[in-house]
């Protein structure tokens, strides 16, 4: 016999068990695992919250959730936590450093020198430059390989140089 969620799930009873009983057995240390490490306490009940959905997602009916795997699922949500929080120190940190320059001439000329490339040359161009991945995470992005991902970025730089040239050219003509 199974039980029914709020979701309409059906779940067996010896999952649930399996999950009851590390959930019993758990809850309490991967709380105080995030809360020595976290800023606040719902910071550290979201953390422990979201260890509890994934380790019920790993659970199975023949499969027990020992503490260690519990803790390992928490290290990695812990982990993915912090590298979220740093990217968005970054991110806020850089548009702070974008409010206060002075604006820049140039920066209409470019964007429509951009606008004005192949998609997939601005695309790898804007992955590098503006997103600040590097060759090989731009090609597992794009699904091709690094050599091909450095070919394009070099291709489209030139293609982007051109292209700047001659507008600053046509701007020099019509002076």
């Amino acid at each position: 016999m199974s039980v029914q969620t709020d979701q309409g799930d059906r779940v067996e009873p010896a999952r649930q068990e399996h999950f009851l009983a590390a959930h019993s057995a758990c809850h309490d240390k991967v709380y105080r695992y995030f809360r020595r490490r976290a800023a606040d306490p719902s910071t550290a009940e979201d953390l422990c919250a979201e260890v509890f959905r994934i380790a019920w997602e790993k659970c199975r009916q023949d499969q027990e959730l020992s503490v260690l795997i519990v803790f390992g699922i928490a290290r990695n949500v812990l982990r993915n936590h912090n590298r979220s929080a740093v990217r968005s120190l970054n991110l806020a940190q850089q548009l702070e450093r974008q409010q206060t320059r002075e604006p820049v001439s140039d920066d209409g000329e470019v964007r429509d020198a951009l606008d004005r490339l192949k998609p997939e040359d601005r695309e790898v161009l804007l992955l590098t430059y503006w997103d600040g991945f590097t060759s090989s995470e731009v090609a597992e992005l794009l699904e091709v390989s690094a050599t091909a991902v450095r070919m394009r970025l070099h291709r489209a730089r030139r293609h982007l140089s051109q292209l700047l040239r001659a507008e600053q050219e046509t701007e020099d003509v019509q002076r």
